[in-house]
């Protein structure tokens, strides 16, 4: 694997390579694995040590290409206040959209009611209450304040 370091708004971001074929790359973003689609293929003539193998060997590709093609910020690196944990049993929580984790209303062993807020997520300048969509025990918390965060990333889970 090939490893970018990127600082994108004040944020550092880790990018791992995994294998690139076609416009498709797989990579790792702070160690959360994406597969994007770059606006064109890499040239193997130009690159040869990029282009992918059959047996699906990891290969590296061209820093620009994964950021361009990501316009959205990938997740931030955990605060050592909190380290993520593996995720609990029961029924994820996701981010409905991308943004920073500005509170957590709740932690682990917690017992939730539906519609406890039990996020709070700033997007595009607002906050946005994250709502509990089943009553249980808060299993898992896999974010930290600060946090930046994908659309569909998992935050917590609540069994």
């Amino acid at each position: 694997m090939k490893t970018y370091k990127y600082k994108v708004q004040g944020v550092d971001y880790e990018v791992e390579i995994a294998e690139v074929e076609g416009k498709i790359a797989r990579v790792n973003v702070n160690g959360i694995p994406f597969e994007i689609e770059m606006q064109k293929p890499i040239n193997a003539a130009k690159h040869p040590a990029l282009a992918a193998t059959k047996r699906g060997a990891a290969t590296p590709v061209q820093p620009a290409a994964p950021v361009a093609a990501a316009p959205v910020q990938p997740v931030a690196k955990p605060q050592p206040a909190q380290p993520a944990a593996a995720a609990g049993a029961g029924t994820p929580v996701k981010a409905p959209l991308p943004g920073t984790i500005n509170a957590i209303n709740v932690k682990v062993g917690d017992t939730v009611a539906v519609g406890d807020v039990v996020v709070i997520l700033e997007a595009m300048k607002m906050q946005n209450n994250i709502e509990a969509e089943n009553a249980g025990t808060v299993t898992s918390i896999l974010v930290n304040p600060g946090d930046s965060v994908m659309e569909g990333a998992v935050m917590l889970t609540i069994g």
